[in-house]
C-alpha cells in the first residue's frame, strides 16, 4: 500500500473512480440520469486532467499494484474521497482520511446532508456536524459542513 501524488499515469483511473463512484453514490440522491449517464462520461473526465494537469497537485491516490481510492485535498478541506466500489469496505477510504489529517491538517470537508453513509464515515474518523449548510449548486440538495 502506497498513498502517494497523482500523476498523469493516474488519469484513466481516476476518471473511471470518479464516474462510477459517482454514479453508485448520487444517482439515488440527484435522481439525474442525463446528468450520470449523459454528462458525467469516462473520457470526458479524463481529458479535464489530461488538458489541466495542474488539477492533480492537490490529488493524492491509494495504489496497492493499482490505484484503489483517491483524496483531493484543497487547505485544510477534504474536497473529493472516493474509493473505487470493488474495494469499498477494505479500510483505504479510511486510509486516505487519515493521511489528510496527518499530513495536510485537514479539518473540514462538506458531505450531502442526504449521503447518511458518507456522513456515519466522516463520524468514525471524528468529524462532526456544526450545524453549517448550504446548497449544493445549482441543485436543492443540502451539503452539511463537517468539523474536526
Amino acid at each position: 500500500m502506497n498513498i502517494r501524488k497523482a500523476g498523469t499515469e493516474d488519469i484513466s483511473r481516476i476518471a473511471e473512480i470518479l464516474v462510477f463512484t459517482k454514479r453508485m453514490n448520487y444517482r439515488s440522491i440527484f435522481r439525474n440520469d442525463k446528468f450520470s449517464f449523459g454528462n458525467l462520461q469516462v473520457l470526458s473526465a479524463a481529458r479535464e486532467y489530461i488538458n489541466n494537469p495542474h488539477l492533480l497537485d492537490s490529488i493524492w491516490v491509494y495504489d496497492d499494484e493499482f490505484v484503489k481510492g483517491l483524496i483531493h485535498i484543497e487547505g485544510h478541506c477534504v474536497k473529493e474521497l472516493y474509493v473505487d466500489c470493488f474495494f469499498e469496505g477494505q479500510g483505504i477510504g479510511g486510509k486516505l482520511l487519515e493521511f489528510a489529517i496527518e499530513n495536510h491538517a485537514v479539518t473540514y470537508l462538506w458531505v450531502l446532508k442526504k449521503n447518511e453513509r458518507a456522513i456515519a464515515f466522516y463520524e468514525r474518523h471524528g468529524f462532526l456536524c456544526k450545524g453549517i449548510w448550504r446548497y449544493e449548486d445549482g441543485t436543492p440538495e443540502i451539503l452539511l459542513k463537517m468539523e474536526r
